[in-house]
C-alpha cells in the first residue's frame, strides 16, 4: 500500500527514467534543423570531430545529443527513415548498459544504430548480437550503410567463415554476429598457439538483440567445444533392441500405493525415465540374453555401471525424444531443433550418449562420444563484456532474472502510436480434434474476410499436421519450420496479405516485419538502388508501386488486421507474448486468441483434471469451449511455475560453472602471459624450485633431525626423475654444518647451474622457444583432462545430499582440490621434461611446436539436462563391454603396473 502511494506521487522507477531521457530527446530534436543544412560531406566530418573530442578526455554522455542527431539525419539520408522520439529513448537506456522492452515494429534495429555509433567512436569494438546468421548479415548490411555513410567500418562474423575473414571482421568499429559463434570464437581463441591466431579483441561493448531468447532460453546450455574420443558405438546398436521390448507403467508409482504394472515410469514434468524393479529384471535378463552381460551379472556391478548409462539413454531417446518435435533426421544424420525457435542447429548434439541413442533408434549413422576440449556458458560469456545492453519485446516478464543474473535494468519503452490490438480470452476444448475444428473454423472465417492470420505451433509435427488439415480443407497456405529456414523471412514478409495464411513454429522469423498488405521493400528498394534511372523516373515507379499496394493494406485494416491465432501455451509467456506481438504494430489494428484442449502438455501436467471435472459436471457438449478470465490465471500460473522452475535450472549451471569459470580464467589468463611474453625462464624456475622443494619434502621432512634423513633415497630420486646426480652424501660428509636449508639451496643451486648448462649448449632463442611450447601442450593436455575429471565430479556430485552434506559446498572443495593437484602436476611434468630432455638441433625443438589440430572438433550447444548430468544413472564411462581390472587401484601419477616405466596416466590410464 505504501508503495503504491510512493508511485502515485513520484512515478514508478521506469517512469522516472523516461522522463530523464525525454529531457535529451528535446536537446536532440532541437538539433535536428542545423544536421538537415549540412551537406554529406559535412556531416561524415562529425565523426572525426567527436572522435577529436573524445581523445581529448570529453565523455561519450556529454556527445550524445549530437552523435545521435547524426545517426539521425544519416538514417533519413541514406534509408529514408526518421528515428522517432521512442527509438531514441531506447537508444539511451542500451548506450546506458539496459535492456530497452520495446514491442514488436517499433523498429528496434534501427533503434541500436544509436548506442552502437556512439559507442564505436571510441574505438573498442562494438558488437551487435543476433540469433541467426540471416538477421546477422542483414542488418550488417542494412544498417551498416548508415554507418558507412558516417565514416564507421561495419563487419560481420558468420560461422563457416574463414579465419582471415574473421580478423576483419573483428577489426572493424562495428561488428554484427550471432551468440553461438562469438562465444565459440572465444573459446577457440584460448586454444591457440599464437597471438597472431587470435580473432577476438577485448569484450568491450555488446547489444544483444531479442536479449530474452539469448540471454534466458539459451542460457540453460552451455557452449562446449569437443573432439571425438575412440568408443565402441555397436553398443547403441545393441541396447536400441531393448526399449520396444519394455512396457510403460499407466501412472507414475505413488508412495504407500502398490505400483502399477509396467517396466518404467515417465516422469512429464522433470523429462525422466525411471524403471521399476520388475524393469530392472526384465533389463536384466534381455541384456543376458543378447550376450551384452553375462550370465548371473548384475546391472549395479561395479564394472556394469557404463550399461545402466546406456540402457536410461536408450529409454530417453525412445521415450522423450520424438522426430519432427525434437529433431529431424536428413540425409541420414540426426539434427536437433531447437525448442524456442524451431530452427535446426546444424553440428549440435546432445551430450552423454544421447544422441548416439537417438541416431541407433533412427538407423542413422552413430557417431563417436566426445571429449570436451573447452566450455562456457552464455552467462559466464556475456559477464565479461564492459558493458552489455540488450533489447527486446519481452523482457519484463523475466527483468527479475536479468538483474540478478547480469546486473541488467529492463525499461520498458511507451509505444509511438497507441496499441490497439485486440487480446481475446483463451478457448479451452475438452479434445484436441474439437480444438484442431475450432481453429480450422477461425481461419476459414478470417480467409472470407480478406484478415490474414499467422498460426503459431510449437512443434514442426504440429505444424505439419495442421498444415494437411487446411490442404485437406482446401485453404492455401503458407508453412513456416525449421525445415523451410532459407525461406523464413519472404515467407513472413508477406503474411500480411488480404486473406493470407500462414502457420509457423515458436514464430520463427522474429526480426521480420508483418507488414498489412504485404512488404513492398524489396522493390522500392531495387528501384533505389537502379541507377539507370533518372529522378524522376525512379519517383514515377515508386508511387506506382504505392499505389497498387494502398488498396491492399486498406482491405487488411478493413478486416481487422493481422490476426494471431495460437494452437497451445508455451511454457513461458514471453513465447506467447511474442507470437501476439506481431500482429498490432504502430497503431495497426489486430487481433489474438489461443486454442487450447485438455490434452496439451502444459494443461495435462499443471491442473488439467480440474478442468475436465468442471466440464464432466456441467455437461458441456462436444465442441463447446471453456472462455473465462479465471482460466487464463490459471494457465499464466502454470507458466510461471515452470518459468521458476527454467530459471533453477539456469542459477543451478551458473553456480556450478562459477567454480569451473574461475578456473577457467586462471589457465586462460596463463595462457595469454604464455603466448605475450617473450621469455618464460622465470615462471619454469619458480616450477622447478616448488618441484623440488615437494621432493626434497619426501625424504627430509622440515624441521626433522639428520638422523631422520632418507639421503640415499634422495639422491635416487633426483637421479631417477630429473637425471641430476647429486653427491649429497658426501656434501654432508665434508661440511658437517651443512643445515636442512642450506642443503635444499645448494640442491636447487646446483639444479639451476645444471640447466644454465643446457642452455649453454643448445642455445638461449632455442630453449626459450622449447620451454614455450612444452609449457603450452602440458597446460593444454592437463586442462582437458581436468575438464573431463570436472564432468565426472559433477554427474554424481548430487548423491552427496544423501549424506546430509551440500553438493555445492562439496563440488567446490572437491574442484579446487582437482585444481590444485593439476597445477603441481603440470609444474612436475614440466620440471622433469625441460631437465631431462636432450635437445640437440633447432629441428628437435619445431618436434615439440604445438600444431593446432581441430580435426573433427564439434561445436554443441547442450541439452540442459545434460549440462548438469542431473540423471542419477549418468556415467562417464562408455565402453561396450563389462570393465575387468588387471591391476590393483593404481593412481593417475603413479608409474604404471605393466612395467613400462610410464605414468599410469600415460600408460594403461590414458584417457581416450
Amino acid at each position: 500500500m505504501i508503495s503504491n502511494l510512493l508511485k502515485k506521487v513520484f512515478g514508478s522507477r521506469n517512469d522516472r527514467l523516461l522522463k530523464q531521457f525525454r529531457g535529451a530527446v528535446a536537446k536532440i530534436n532541437a538539433l535536428e534543423p542545423a544536421y538537415q543544412n549540412l551537406t554529406d560531406a559535412e556531416l561524415r566530418a562529425k565523426t572525426d570531430a567527436f572522435k577529436a573530442r573524445l581523445e581529448k578526455g570529453e565523455s561519450l554522455d556529454a556527445i550524445m545529443p549530437e552523435a545521435f542527431a547524426a545517426v539521425r539525419e544519416a538514417a533519413v539520408r541514406v534509408h529514408d527513415m526518421r528515428h522517432f522520439d521512442v527509438q531514441l529513448i531506447g537508444g539511451m537506456a542500451l548506450h546506458q548498459g539496459k535492456i530497452s522492452e520495446m514491442r514488436t515494429g517499433e523498429g528496434k534495429t534501427l533503434m541500436s544504430t544509436l548506442p552502437a555509433y556512439l559507442n564505436a567512436l571510441a574505438g573498442n569494438g562494438v558488437h551487435i548480437i543476433t540469433v541467426n546468421d540471416y538477421l546477422a548479415s542483414r542488418d550488417a548490411d542494412q544498417m551498416g550503410r548508415i554507418f558507412n555513410f558516417l565514416g564507421i567500418s561495419v563487419g560481420c562474423n558468420l560461422s563457416q567463415m574463414s579465419h582471415d575473414e574473421k580478423q576483419v571482421a573483428y577489426a572493424a568499429d562495428i561488428t554484427y554476429g550471432t551468440n553461438n559463434e562469438f562465444g565459440f570464437d572465444y573459446l577457440r581463441d584460448n586454444m591457440v598457439f599464437h597471438p597472431s591466431q587470435r580473432v577476438q579483441r577485448k569484450l568491450n561493448y555488446a547489444i544483444v538483440d531479442e536479449v530474452d531468447s539469448i540471454l534466458i532460453d539459451e542460457a540453460r546450455t552451455p557452449l562446449i567445444i569437443s573432439g571425438q574420443a575412440d568408443d565402441n558405438v555397436a553398443i547403441y546398436q545393441m541396447i536400441n533392441q531393448l526399449p520396444p521390448r519394455l512396457t510403460r507403467m499407466e501412472h507414475e508409482p505413488k508412495i504407500d500405493e502398490p505400483p502399477p504394472p509396467g517396466d518404467y515410469s515417465v516422469d512429464e514434468k522433470a523429462h525422466q525415465v525411471l524403471l521399476s524393479e520388475a524393469g530392472h529384471e526384465k533389463v536384466e535378463a534381455i541384456l543376458t540374453e543378447l550376450g551384452i552381460l553375462a550370465p548371473g551379472a548384475s546391472l549395479y556391478d561395479a564394472a556394469n555401471i557404463s550399461l545402466m548409462h546406456h540402457v536410461y539413454a536408450a529409454l530417453r531417446a525412445h521415450v522423450l525424444y520424438h522426430k519432427d518435435q525434437h529433431y529431424v533426421v536428413q540425409n541420414g544424420e540426426v539434427i536437433i531443433v531447437d525448442e524456442f525457435t524451431g530452427r535446426l542447429m546444424q553440428g549440435r548434439r546432445w551430450s552423454d550418449g544421447l544422441h548416439q541413442a537417438v541416431e541407433a533408434k533412427e538407423g542413422a549413422t552413430i557417431q563417436r562420444e566426445n571429449q570436451t576440449l573447452a566450455s562456457i556458458t552464455f552467462q559466464n560469456y556475456f559477464r565479461m563484456y564492459k558493458k552489455l545492453s540488450g533489447m527486446t519485446g519481452t523482457a519484463d516478464t523475466e527483468a527479475y532474472e536479468f538483474q540478478q543474473i547480469y546486473g541488467l535494468e529492463t525499461v520498458i519503452i511507451p509505444t509511438n502510436q497507441p496499441m490497439i490490438r485486440i487480446d481475446n480470452s483463451d478457448r479451452v476444448y475438452r479434445t484436441a480434434d474439437e480444438k484442431w475444428k475450432a481453429v480450422i473454423e477461425d481461419i476459414r472465417d478470417c480467409n472470407q474476410r480478406n484478415q490474414p492470420v499467422l498460426v503459431g505451433t510449437t512443434s514442426i509435427e504440429v505444424n505439419e499436421f495442421l498444415s494437411s488439415l487446411l490442404t485437406k480443407e482446401k485453404l492455401p497456405h503458407q508453412v513456416l519450420n525449421a525445415k523451410q529456414h532459407a525461406q523464413e523471412a519472404q515467407v513472413v514478409v508477406q503474411a500480411g496479405l488480404p486473406g493470407g495464411i500462414t502457420i509457423a513454429t515458436n514464430m520463427a522469423g522474429r526480426g521480420t516485419d508483418i507488414v498489412l498488405g504485404g512488404s513492398i521493400a524489396k522493390e522500392l528498394n531495387a528501384i533505389h538502388a537502379d541507377a539507370s534511372l533518372s529522378a524522376d523516373e525512379k519517383t514515377r515507379r515508386l508511387d506506382a508501386i504505392r499505389a497498387q499496394w494502398a488498396p491492399l493494406h486498406a482491405k487488411v485494416i478493413a478486416a481487422g488486421g493481422l490476426h494471431i491465432i495460437g494452437t497451445e501455451r508455451h511454457e513461458s509467456r514471453r513465447v506467447d507474448n511474442q507470437l501476439r506481438g506481431r500482429s498490432g504494430r504502430q497503431g495497426d489494428p489486430g487481433s489474438s486468441r489461443f486454442y487450447l484442449s485438455l490434452d496439451d502438455p502444459l494443461l495435462r501436467i499443471f491442473g488439467g483434471e480440474r478442468l475436465k471435472m468442471i466440464m464432466e459436471k456441467l455437461k458441456m457438449p462436444e465442441g463447446e469451449a471453456i472462455e473465462h478470465s479465471m482460466v487464463n490465471r490459471s494457465l499464466e500460473s502454470a507458466q510461471r511455475k515452470v518459468e521458476q522452475r527454467n530459471f533453477d535450472i539456469r542459477k543451478q549451471l551458473l553456480e556450478y560453472d562459477d567454480v569451473a569459470n574461475d578456473q577457467r580464467r586462471v589457465i586462460y589468463q596463463q595462457r595469454n602471459e604464455l603466448l605475450e611474453t617473450d621469455n618464460i625462464a622465470d615462471g619454469v624456475l619458480g616450477m622447478r624450485t616448488q618441484v623440488l622443494n615437494e621432493t626434497i619434502n619426501n625424504h627430509i621432512h622440515p624441521g626433522s633431525m639428520p638422523e631422520q634423513w632418507d639421503v640415499s633415497g634422495l639422491e635416487n630420486a633426483l637421479a631417477g626423475e630429473f637425471l641430476l646426480e647429486f653427491p649429497i652424501q658426501r656434501w654432508l660428509d665434508e661440511d658437517e654444518n651443512l643445515s636442512e636449508h642450506g642443503l635444499r639451496e645448494r640442491i636447487i643451486e646446483s639444479a639451476n647451474q645444471a640447466y644454465e648448462d643446457k642452455v649453454a649448449q643448445v642455445g638461449v632463442d632455442n630453449m626459450r622457444q622449447f620451454e614455450r611450447s612444452m609449457l603450452l601442450q602440458s597446460l593444454d593436455s592437463h586442462w582437458r583432462e581436468h575438464l573431463a575429471a570436472m564432468d565426472h565430479l559433477r554427474q554424481g556430485i548430487h548423491l552427496r545430499g544423501y549424506a546430509a552434506k551440500n553438493p555445492k559446498q562439496e563440488y567446490k572443495r572437491e574442484a579446487f582440490e582437482l585444481f590444485e593437484r593439476m597445477l603441481d602436476t603440470i609444474a612436475r611434468e614440466v620440471t622433469q621434461v625441460t631437465l631431462t630432455v636432450q635437445i640437440r638441433s633447432e629441428a628437435d625443438v619445431e618436434a615439440v611446436e604445438p600444431q593446432e589440430n581441430l580435426a573433427n572438433v564439434r561445436y554443441q550447444h547442450a541439452d540442459y539436462e545434460e549440462a548438469l548430468a542431473a540423471d542419477a544413472d549418468a556415467d562417464a564411462e562408455k565402453t561396450a563391454q563389462p570393465i575387468e581390472r588387471l591391476y590393483a587401484k593404481v593412481g593417475r601419477n603413479d608409474p604404471c603396473p605393466c612395467g613400462s616405466g610410464k605414468k599410469f596416466k600415460h600408460c594403461h590410464g590414458k584417457l581416450a
